[in-house]
């Protein structure tokens, strides 16, 4: 069954979602790597050195850890950018939208619940426990996840 105009705006909405929420979040490291960076340049040798090489040493892991966070947000846009909103499938892949008996399922990235027109959607990665289980499947399955019944209706 082809998208909907209503459900190509609901995919449109979610993704868009995902990209402002990746995109805030690295701007956010990129200010605390800033920061730490800023930190470890303005400590000043005192007669107590120890305190500075702590400062500094503190510093750098701040920053070390920044970037380890950068490097995962990096991947996660990289994954939206494999999206094609526009593709139409039968099977729940990546950038699916999944309807079923009890949820709406966003397959992108782990961002958790999402509210699009009064209605809940869940942003998952296809690698997490339901996404994996949901991967490939085709609208009429019906699986057990977590002791729960779950029906495809729609996937678009």
């Amino acid at each position: 069954m082809p998208m909907t105009a209503e459900e190509s705006s609901i995919k449109q909405k979610l993704f868009s979602q995902c990209v402002a929420s990746v995109d805030t979040r690295m701007a956010s490291i990129k200010e605390a790597i800033q920061l730490a960076q800023a930190s470890a340049n303005e400590e000043t040798k005192s007669s107590a050195g120890d305190k500075y090489e702590t400062g500094r040493a503190m510093a750098q892991l701040e920053i070390e850890n920044g970037h380890r966070q950068l490097e995962e947000a990096i991947k996660l846009r990289q994954a939206l950018e494999q999206i094609d909103l526009k593709k139409e499938t039968t099977s729940a892949q990546l950038g699916s939208l999944v309807f079923t008996t009890s949820g709406n399922y966003y397959l992108a990235i782990s961002l958790g619940k999402l509210l699009i027109d009064e209605i809940n959607y869940y942003a998952i990665s296809p690698a997490s426990p339901i996404g994996s289980k949901l991967m490939g499947l085709k609208a009429g399955t019906t699986i057990i996840f977590n002791a729960k019944e779950l029906r495809l209706e729609k996937i678009v």
